[in-house]
């Protein structure tokens, strides 16, 4: 569940699309008929939380990822021309947009049937996630690096348990292989992503069994 709120007390007071964004935002407006740019509500929040991510910290950690202030949504709204509400609520309905600071390493762990019962199960992960990085869910380590988050079904159940990173899944999870993945990030390097039992894809645990060239 989300417990973000618009008015979190690190909002900055301002707010522009750099560059770079600007003209993002006019091939993502060209894709839309004219009179049709609320469709892009969705596509420009993700533009301003990566933003955030890239230029930060507009929080409170030096290395912070991105979520998206209010200023970012009261400018969306403006350039779609919509009234601010419009953004606000796609905002808050969508557990991928991030209404407050959060760390550097968004943890991401689907916590639906299919990963509680996949492998190892997801309630061990978590255990172990929580236990080696001193906090729960919707929290940041003091350092800034981790954010552990709770969400709904990310589409990977055959490979679960599943965490997602940033923007990369980590598959086939136990608890020792999640406290390896995050010992490699806070050390500064990217472990390997997909399947942490070396599996292609959703190959069965026990190898390809048709199509079997195409798997190698």
């Amino acid at each position: 569940m989300k417990t973000a709120t618009l008015h979190h007390e690190h909002q900055p007071e301002t707010f522009a699309f750099n560059a770079a964004a600007q003209e993002k935002i006019k091939a993502i407006f060209a894709l839309y008929p004219p009179g049709k740019q609320k469709s892009a509500i969705m596509p420009l929040l993700d533009l301003a939380q990566r933003q955030v991510a890239a230029e930060g910290p507009y929080g409170p950690y030096k290395k912070g990822g991105g979520w998206i202030p209010r200023v970012a949504m009261d400018e969306i709204a403006r350039l779609c021309d919509v009234a601010p509400i419009k953004v606000y609520e796609v905002a808050t309905f969508y557990s991928m947009y991030n209404l407050h600071p959060v760390g550097q390493y968004l943890l991401q762990v689907c916590t639906t049937s299919p990963c509680m019962l996949g492998g190892v199960g997801s309630d061990r992960v978590v255990a172990a996630m929580k236990d080696y990085l001193k906090i729960d869910f919707e929290e940041t380590t003091e350092d800034g690096l981790f954010t552990i988050k709770d969400v709904e079904c990310l589409g990977a159940c055959v490979n679960a348990p599943v965490v997602q990173i940033n923007d990369d899944y980590y598959e086939d999870l136990t608890e020792e292989k999640i406290i390896h993945i995050l010992e490699e990030l806070k050390a500064g390097r990217v472990p390997p992503k997909g399947s942490q039992t070396g599996r292609k894809g959703s190959c069965p645990h026990s190898g390809p069994t048709t199509l079997k060239e195409y798997a190698k």
